[in-house]
């Protein structure tokens, strides 16, 4: 067991390349799916919900109301495309591609590389159910950027309960 599986730190992942956070502030491997939140082009006030399933590539995009994007009818909107830009440059090409089980991409892949080898699958239209717990994971990450930084540790981040001193 290595020495930062023994800590109660977590180990961080550093990104594959810096981002700007402006277009896709949010994104995650996760629960089986790439998915994130992608602001809107056209309205400040909105996002958009994007995930797309691993092996399947099934994918949904939807606002922070539910409401349908109207770029996913039958194929891969902007929102997606720029999750899975945004994806690359968080974790590197070849992580998404593993976790998506994208086959046949070359280790110096990019992100049109992995947006064409799924869309030739032809992927459908999914279930947009994942988007609540998504967006609330993404509105829970904003919460801590509004914190005072502190050492002391936070509550709901304390995972285990307080041990009681043997007599």
């Amino acid at each position: 067991m290595s020495v930062w599986e023994k800590s109660s730190a977590a180990r961080v992942v550093l990104p594959a390349r810096p981002r700007k956070l402006a277009k896709v502030p949010f994104v995650e491997l996760a629960d089986g799916r790439l998915q994130g939140v992608v602001s809107s082009g056209s309205d400040i006030g909105r996002v958009y919900v994007s995930s797309i399933a691993a092996g399947t590539y099934a994918f949904a995009c939807s606002t922070n109301n539910n409401r349908p994007c109207g770029g996913a009818r039958g194929a891969f909107c902007n929102h997606l495309r720029a999750l899975v830009t945004e994806a690359v440059l968080q974790y590197g090409a070849e992580r998404v591609a593993r976790y998506l089980k994208v086959d046949a991409v070359e280790r110096e892949a990019d992100a049109p590389t992995l947006l064409s080898a799924m869309t030739a699958t032809r992927p459908a239209q999914g279930d947009a159910s994942a988007a609540a717990p998504v967006f609330n994971r993404f509105l829970r990450h904003l919460a801590y950027l509004e914190l005072e930084p502190t050492t002391a540790p936070l509550t709901e981040m304390q995972w285990f309960p307080p041990t009681r001193a043997v007599a």
